[in-house]
């Protein structure tokens, strides 16, 4: 709304100091401070109203130190995050572009499932919460909206670069030839980005063109159903990391701002050009969305580093791991995920191998064994004798250098 604000004010007025907000570094930067005093301001509020409405976490007896402590601590915090975010994102962005009403929309669509779940646990006394199978339904309606978007939507396009051939034509005809020359006019395209790769840009649709080029038709079910996979793992892993106080907010901020950068050169010709990789117009947007979400998290920090004063809950985690997914998905780095997003694929594939052998042995030898103490990873740690501060630290440290990692793809390829 500021956005449109001192846009007529310059174009009316002309406002001195109005055009600072047409620069998408100058939004970003207020988004991210504006997060910041409303999560670590406003919080303290929110925490006060959860407390009053009787939200405090129940902690099982895991055998685990210093849990016990934590019984009673205020859940649901997630809201604050929310809020930090959005209030920036409706002030300081266009909204009429496509990237960021769907990160708004993939905002209150997994923030109302994470709340449901904490409200039914809470408030119905449902240890549960909200069952599994409607969890991964609303995943699953989410990752139909914005693959459908994503597909079909007339303002969602990439750039080509025009083929080697042409380019240096082009450049010996005037060296200094404009980047935006060097790019085909703007196309849909279900392509996407493989790191590590030369000439990394793959087609979904030719999962299914190698069969028959006639089915090229369908390749918009091949992208949903990635898309689909990629929101409910992500999601999930970031729900599974939320176990100890500060680890799935200091992970989530450093997977974001990763991202943050990813929008920010994708968006600008120039570093595209330079970088050889997409061009995505409309996606710059997404970087005042990040810087938001960043300073939310942070924000959130204040209150949720060890010991915690507040947790996020299911309304916090379920919401990161979405705003994650569709960001990786629109910049199309969704196969970094892996990497990027490597704190979440261990504490998922933690899980799934504790269940699987645990299921597995019980059948064969009558007893079910486990692989590590407990699960998530995290907790397998906590048992072994580290202190929840030290595991958090380690595994921010493990999540910047997968970051580094990850940033480094731009150029090794």
């Amino acid at each position: 709304m500021l956005y449109y604000l001192f846009e007529y004010l310059e174009k009316q007025f002309e406002l001195p100091g109005a055009s600072l907000f047409g620069f998408i570094t100058f939004r970003a930067a207020f988004a991210i401070i504006l997060s910041l005093l409303i999560s670590t301001i406003y919080g303290k509020r929110i925490i006060r109203f959860l407390q009053k409405k009787q939200m405090g976490e129940t902690i099982r007896d895991l055998g685990l130190d210093g849990q016990k402590e934590k019984a009673g601590t205020p859940t649901m915090g997630g809201l604050i995050i929310i809020l930090a975010t959005l209030i920036p994102v409706i002030l300081l962005t266009r909204l009429e572009n496509i990237y960021i009403i769907l990160l708004i929309v993939t905002t209150l669509w997994m923030g109302a499932i994470g709340f449901i779940d904490d409200y039914l646990k809470k408030f119905k006394n449902d240890k549960k919460g909200l069952k599994g199978r409607f969890k991964i339904l609303g995943q699953i309606g989410l990752g139909v909206i914005v693959g459908a978007t994503l597909f079909f939507h007339q303002d969602v396009t990439m750039k080509e670069r025009l083929p080697l051939n042409e380019r240096q034509v082009l450049l010996a005809e005037n060296p200094n030839t404009s980047p935006s020359k060097l790019f085909q006019a703007e196309i849909k395209s279900t392509q996407t980005t493989i790191p590590f790769v030369k000439g990394s840009e793959f087609d979904y649709a030719d999962l299914i063109t190698w069969i028959n080029p006639d089915l090229e038709k369908y390749a918009w079910i091949v992208f949903i159903l990635i898309i689909i996979i990629i929101i409910t793992g992500v999601s999930n892993g970031a729900n599974l990391t939320d176990g100890i106080d500060g680890l799935a907010a200091g992970t989530s901020a450093i997977i974001v701002l990763t991202l943050g950068i990813f929008a920010w050169v994708s968006s600008n010709i120039v570093f595209s050009d330079y970088l050889n990789i997409m061009y995505i117009p409309g996606v710059e947007e997404i970087t005042i969305y990040i810087a938001a979400f960043v300073g939310a998290l942070i924000g959130f920090l204040w209150y949720n580093t060890y010991p915690a004063q507040v947790f996020m809950g299911d309304t916090g985690s379920l919401t990161i791991g979405g705003i994650i997914a569709v960001i990786a998905i629109a910049v199309r780095k969704e196969w970094l995920v892996p990497v990027l997003c490597g704190i979440f694929v261990a504490e998922n594939v933690s899980v799934i191998m504790q269940v699987s052998w645990f299921k597995y042995t019980r059948k064969k030898f009558g007893e079910g064994r486990r692989i590590f103490k407990m699960s998530p990873l995290h907790h397998h740690y906590q048992k072994i004798g580290y202190h929840e501060s030290k595991i958090v630290t380690r595994f921010w440290i493990i999540g910047i250098l997968l970051a580094i990692i990850s940033i480094v793809t731009l150029k090794i390829r």
